[in-house]
């Protein structure tokens, strides 16, 4: 239970802290905000991967869980059991954040929550880069964790670094998701668009962490 309690833990940090900052930042309105938030969301996972990492992984993503349980890393009923914790703990994240949100006129206008959205840029592009994103992202993170291959005490920073950058492509285009989790929880309390938009945000992250999967079995794997 301790590692189920863990993700719940590390995704409601990373949800509240990582939106939480794209919504201080007014995160799109110039370049220094998209920086600042992309920055908020790879320091956030950095943070958490040393924290929790010892007690279960600190996937605190479905699709990094995934493509774990596809890597065959995890077993069934972890991966469900870890991804039920993960949408509670971006519930909670998002709840708490939009508590100290909500009544803020200064943020009249924009989200409330971080919730993501394909915008003008339309769901077919949204999908196309919550697949690459993802698949890039989840990669890393299974190269890195790679028990003889990884990276050893460092893959948390790596894996940080890589969010960082992810963002600073993707939230242009979605917001950047690249983690059911953290969309579910604000498009709960955002509504609208923001949930007409979800689909995208489960759909294209667990395609791109399956395809991720696919490419480290056939690169990461011992030749005979």
């Amino acid at each position: 239970m301790k590692k189920y309690l863990a993700e719940m833990v590390g995704t409601m940090v990373l949800t509240l802290l990582g939106c939480g900052t794209a919504v201080s930042l007014n995160c799109g309105a110039d370049t220094a905000s998209v920086v600042g938030t992309a920055m908020a969301f790879g320091l956030a996972v950095v943070a958490m991967a040393y924290t929790i990492g010892g007690v279960s992984g600190c996937h605190i993503n479905p699709a990094i869980t995934l493509g774990c349980l596809i890597s065959k890393r995890i077993s069934g009923k972890d991966a469900a059991m870890y991804m039920v914790f993960q949408v509670i703990g971006a519930i909670i994240g998002s709840a708490i954040l939009y508590v100290l949100t909500t009544n803020d006129m200064a943020q009249a206008g924009g989200t409330l929550t971080g919730a993501n959205s394909t915008g003008d840029h339309g769901v077919v592009v949204g999908l196309i880069a919550e697949i690459v994103l993802t698949c890039i992202f989840v990669l890393v993170v299974l190269g890195t964790t790679d028990a003889k291959k990884g990276a050893g005490n460092f893959a948390g920073l790596a894996i940080g670094l890589s969010l960082i950058l992810i963002h600073l492509v993707g939230i242009h285009y979605t917001g950047t998701s690249v983690n059911p989790a953290r969309s579910v929880g604000p498009a709960i309390f955002e509504g609208g668009q923001a949930l007409t938009d979800l689909w995208v945000f489960i759909v294209g992250p667990f395609v791109g962490a399956a395809i991720a999967a696919g490419i480290w079995k056939i690169i990461g794997e011992e030749e005979a």
